[in-house]
């Protein structure tokens, strides 16, 4: 069984109708116990960071989910709160991923400007681990957001808009997606299957 956390933040109806595409089992739970038992863990997450982990604090949740040993997915602001902290309303976040969530850049290197928040098809490059697999390098995924995480020993895919941020992040049984897989097609189709078969 698969438990999508739900702490009143997110995309829970798209993650939700993606699993049901997947032919997955799961179901919607805060309860610390139900996340315990499941099989695979999913955090999603749309909207504010500082919100967002007060909301998983009150629940509990903070210290539930770094203590997870199944397989754990974080979606947007769900892979965001993994990291140290973040700079969107300066949140100390659970410290799974060991990078800081920086404001995306404004301007290039050339001094071109750039569109925040990053909305759209981008590419993801530099794929590693098994959550990628069978995914071609420079494959295009959906975003939504003006936050990222800073590259680091647990990047396991980039994605470079004025800087390159980390696409994607692994470290031992945790995994994110700053992408929305729900929204990427048969690219995030497969991703998601990917982490099912983890």
């Amino acid at each position: 069984m698969i438990a999508v956390v739900d702490y009143d933040t997110g995309n829970l109806r798209s993650v939700a109708d993606a699993l049901h595409r997947a032919g997955a089992e799961f179901t919607l739970t805060d309860d610390p116990a139900l996340l315990r038992r499941a099989d695979r863990v999913i955090l999603p997450g749309v909207g504010e960071a500082s919100s967002a982990m007060s909301k998983l604090r009150e629940r509990g949740l903070d210290t539930v989910i770094p203590t997870l040993t199944q397989p754990v997915l974080g979606i947007c602001i769900g892979m965001q709160l993994m990291c140290l902290a973040s700079e969107e309303g300066d949140a100390e976040c659970m410290g799974i991923f060991p990078t800081r969530v920086l404001r995306l850049p404004t301007l290039t290197a050339a001094g071109e400007r750039l569109k925040v928040p990053h909305v759209g098809w981008d590419t993801v490059s530099g794929l590693r681990t098994p959550l990628f697999r069978g995914m071609a390098e420079d494959t295009y995924v959906y975003y939504v957001h003006s936050f990222a995480a800073e590259p680091c020993e647990a990047t396991i895919a980039t994605t470079c808009y004025g800087l390159p941020f980390s696409a994607a992040l692994g470290r031992g049984n945790f995994f994110g997606t700053q992408f929305h897989p729900e929204k990427s097609g048969r690219a995030g189709a497969l991703i998601l299957q990917n982490f099912l078969n983890l």
